[in-house]
Order: C-alpha cells, then structure tokens, then sequence
C-alpha cells in the first residue's frame, strides 16, 4: 500500500500541470492556471487525427495479431509429450522477452538494413533489396513482428498456468466419448481458459489509445512517421525535448480518459454476455 502511494497515486498531483502555465521554478502550485489552453490546443492540432490514427491502428493489429500469439503457443504446448522439448521449446521463447529495447531494435535494424541478413536472402534468391526501415508502409509489420517475437513465449506463462487448473476427468470424459485431441481443445481446453483470455483482452483493450514510445522512438525514421509517429512519441518530443510539460501532460490526461472509457465499457459488456469481468 506504501509503494502505491507514494509511486502511483502521490505523482496523480502532477495532473495540475496540465492546467497550468508550469514553471520548474516556480513549481505546480504557484504556476498560472491556464485551464484547458493545452486540451485546446491538441485537439486542433494538424498532427491530431494523424496521431490517433496509428495509435489506434498499430493497438488493433497487436489485439489481432499478438493476442492470440500466445495463446495458439500455449494450446501447442500444452499438447506436447515429450517433456524434454517441451521446455526447451519454453526456454527459447521466453529468451527475447529478457533482452533490453536497445538490444531488440539493434537486431533489427542490422537485420533489416541494405546489407543486412534479410535482403542478402533476398538478393541470393535474386529478389530485389528493400530499404525497410525507410517505407512508411513496413513500419507497422516489423513493429508488430517484433512485439510477438519477444513476447511470445512470456504471454504464454498465464495461459500455461490457466491451463494446469483444468479438471483431467473433463478430458478423461471427453475420450470416453470419442472426441479427438481437437474436439477436446475446442470444447474442454478453450473453454476452461476462456475467462483468463477475456480478463487479458480487457486489459488489452485498456491500451488502445496508447503504446509504448521507446521502440517506435528507436526505429522510425523521417520518411516512416507517416506511420510511425503515435501519441507517445509526439508527447515525448513536445513534453521532453521541447519541454513543454504542461502540453506533455494534457494529452496523457486525455488519453487516460479514453482509455478507462474503454476499459469501463468493455468490462460492462463482458459481464452482461459472458459473466467474466475485471469487476
């Protein structure tokens, strides 16, 4: 409860910045309120829309694409019976989910460059060469790509962990009935986990309008922000590099605000069809 305090519901004070004319010198208090000049000024913004386009578009292609990832990962697991590769498949997955940002985005731009791995292939099988990291239109896939293959393995643990607390007589049943391994997944396995996977959906949901800016900041380019360039990475610029931290604050306020819009309706429409809820 201390850390909560202090770490999450103490800094919820610096909200006043976005309403303020913040000077570090005089400090949030005594600042000039500027009431919602900063909300104003975002939402008219040229980049707005531009903005929450690819925030929302690179959301709905990790909710499409990275949220069944580890759930189809953990279902082929779980069918293994030689225990042995089993954990070796479960140990490489998890591997790239420890490396560093910096590291990740390192490999892939010496993958992905002119001379890199990927268009020597390419040029070996007599295919043209693609500058990758300067297409707009390859952006996404090679962000997306990326967030399955480190996170793979790592998502995967609470479906694991799902999947263990499944009654055995259910399939012990299920093959006296003469289902097979499949009719057995879709109609025992799935829906034992079906609560688990709707409480991470939800909390996926929670992320629509926002995603983490340091990968984005570490490999978009000039001739990629067309696509590239999201909320964070443009409130980063403003807030961090141009210091401009009442407008930086705004717009995480604005965000926030969406997002539990988002959330709360969710969590109200999961509870009413299917009786699974955050709350």
């Amino acid at each position: 409860m201390v850390y909560f305090v202090i770490f999450k519901y103490g800094p919820m004070l610096g909200l006043l910045i976005a309403f303020k004319d913040y000077n570090v010198f005089q400090g949030i208090w005594k600042s000039e309120w500027v009431g919602t000049k900063y909300f104003q000024q975002f939402l008219w913004d040229p980049y707005f829309w531009k903005l929450v386009r690819n925030t929302v578009l690179m959301n709905i292609y990790l909710i499409i694409f990275f949220f069944p990832a580890p759930i189809i990962l953990a279902l082929l697991l779980n069918e293994m019976k030689h225990k042995l590769f089993k954990k070796f498949v479960q140990t490489v997955s998890y591997l790239p989910h420890f490396l560093s940002t910096v590291v990740i985005c390192g490999m892939i731009v010496n993958f992905l460059t002119n001379e890199g791995l990927v268009n020597r292939i390419l040029g070996g099988l007599g295919l043209e060469r693609v500058q990758f990291l300067m297409l707009p239109e390859w952006f996404r896939t090679i962000y997306v790509s990326s967030e399955i293959w480190q996170g793979l393995g790592w998502g995967a643990i609470i479906y694991l962990a799902a999947l263990t607390s499944i009654d055995p007589q259910l399939y012990e049943a299920a093959t006296m009935d003469g289902a097979s391994r499949w009719k057995q997944a879709l109609h025992v396995t799935i829906p034992g986990i079906a609560p688990v996977i709707t409480i991470m959906f939800l909390l996926n949901l929670g992320n629509i309008m926002s995603i983490g800016y340091e990968k984005i900041l570490l490999l978009y380019t000039g001739p990629t922000y067309e696509t590239a360039d999201v909320i964070s990475t443009y409130v980063y610029r403003r807030g961090l590099v141009g210091s401009d931290f009442g407008f930086a604050t705004a717009v995480e306020l604005f965000q926030s605000v969406i997002v539990v819009i988002f959330v709360v309706s969710a969590n109200y429409i999961s509870r009413k069809v299917g009786e699974t809820s955050l709350w």
